[in-house]
């Protein structure tokens, strides 16, 4: 008896998924949350390093914590009354929250967030499509960024992964070649 693991078929995989309910038609994939430790080196890097906008802040004094939201938006898009702009913000798609807990950033025995890439596995990375492959890893690494797979590096040769200041991987990849 053959016990190796293996995928699922392609019949099999969509046999098990659904059409989606009508009652789910308007929901849409809005934030993946990530917790940093410094909201400096962090915001800067989603900003000049990925490009990304920030969309709201958000204030919890009583809880300690602030939420960033990130994201792929015109600037000029992003309504100033603030009750529109909460509004707008959560209404995007694909929007990276960073959840800084107040302290973290200057606690000497802080020790940072796992990001899933060790033992034990679990969150893996984020995915953000370029145009370029290859350009966009010479600016990464013109501009000092940490990576946790070069081009170069093992069997996959046309997707990279770099890590944000809190060590999150970020796969780098291009539509036309995964």
């Amino acid at each position: 008896m053959d016990m190796k693991p293996k995928s699922l078929t392609d019949a099999e995989a969509a046999a098990l998924c659904t059409a989606p309910p009508a009652e789910t038609k308007d929901f849409i994939m809005q934030q993946t949350m990530m917790r940093i430790k410094d909201p400096k080196p962090s915001l800067d890097f989603y900003t000049r390093i990925l490009g990304m906008t920030l969309l709201q802040k958000l204030d919890f004094p009583d809880m300690k914590f602030t939420l960033y939201f990130m994201g792929f938006e015109d600037p000029n898009q992003i309504p100033e009354d603030a009750k529109e702009r909460r509004e707008w913000t959560f209404s995007r798609r694909a929007t990276v929250e960073l959840t800084h807990n107040w302290g973290t950033e200057s606690d000497p025995d802080f020790k940072g967030y796992h990001n899933g890439n060790s033992e034990p596995r679990g969150f893996g990375h984020i995915g953000i499509m370029v145009p370029d492959v290859v350009k966009a890893c010479e600016r990464f690494e013109k501009l000092g960024v940490k990576f946790a797979k070069r081009l170069t590096d093992g069997k996959m040769k046309t997707i990279a992964f770099i890590q944000d200041p809190d060590g999150y991987w970020i796969e780098i990849f291009n539509n036309k070649t995964v």
